[in-house]
């Protein structure tokens, strides 16, 4: 017996290949979605978050409680989960995964990444328009909490606050396919909002939905520049978190069946081009 099929008999490694399958049966059709479909999912995901936006501007502004408003946030969250929207940083495990297994290409990982964040935050920034024309009691709240992140300065404690916000939020996605269970999924979802918000790390879009109500007020002290180099900032930590912290580790333990995955995509190739030769 090969030594990886060895290691992967034990029950808790078991587990492990079957999350790594499902992984790769979701990122598949994922990474091949038409334009449209693409286009539409992700906005839906920006309007998701917007909704967890929302409450947590809400129970800040009642409550003044950092972590009473990183709770509330987890509506969004649970938005995204059942309602089968996208969202930026959750394409860096499934994704990933699914183009090293031979199942798509980089190429096809970039398109989605790129129109994904697009897409979240113009369905974001429309969202939090209607939000603060709603409710102006909301205005000086909004302007302070994005002023927060966005005049928060490029050191290397807030390129690891991103770092962390990339990691856990990937995490996150790693427990939703690590459980067959929604009750359980709903939980990692709720968990996630808490310490995501809650303790302020940093996140690319939820952030800029939570700036974008800021600059809706009119009342800032940063603007639509200042929010682009502190986006590209918050980009490259969360990416760096989410593929070193959670991805790459999960990667090396799914090993063996990512490569079973990728010798079975490649007979595919190989048996569609005969076919068509």
């Amino acid at each position: 017996m090969d030594p990886d099929d060895q290691i992967m008999q034990g029950p808790g490694e078991r587990r492990v290949a079957e999350a790594a399958e499902r992984i790769v049966a979701e990122g598949r059709p994922r990474l091949h979605r038409t334009w449209t479909s693409l286009v539409a999912t992700s906005l839906l995901g920006g309007i998701d978050v917007g909704v967890g936006v929302m409450t947590l501007l809400f129970v800040r502004h009642e409550t003044g409680s950092e972590l009473l408003a990183g709770l509330a946030f987890s509506v969004g969250l649970i938005a995204l989960l059942l309602g089968h929207s996208e969202l930026f940083t959750e394409g860096f495990l499934v994704p990933v995964a699914t183009v090293i297994a031979g199942a798509a290409t980089w190429l096809d990982l970039v398109r989605m990444w790129g129109t994904v964040l697009v897409m979240n935050l113009l369905g974001g920034w429309v969202f939090m328009w209607l939000v603060m024309q709603a409710y102006p009691d909301l205005h000086r709240t909004a302007a302070a909490s994005g002023a927060k992140f966005v005049d928060g300065g490029y050191t290397l404690g807030t390129f690891c606050l991103a770092v962390l916000g990339g990691g856990v939020i990937t995490l996150m996605t790693r427990m939703h396919h690590g459980s067959e269970s929604m009750t359980g999924k709903i939980i990692a979802s709720v968990t996630t909002a808490f310490v995501l918000a809650g303790l302020g790390l940093w996140h690319s879009v939820l952030d800029s939905l939570i700036a974008f109500a800021g600059l809706h007020t009119g009342e800032t002290s940063y603007g639509y520049l200042d929010w682009l180099r502190w986006l590209a900032w918050a980009v490259l930590g969360n990416i760096v978190g989410g593929l070193l912290l959670t991805t790459a580790l999960r990667l090396i333990r799914s090993a063996p069946v990512l490569k079973d995955s990728d010798a079975e995509s490649g007979a595919e190739q190989h048996a569609g081009a005969t076919r068509t030769g």
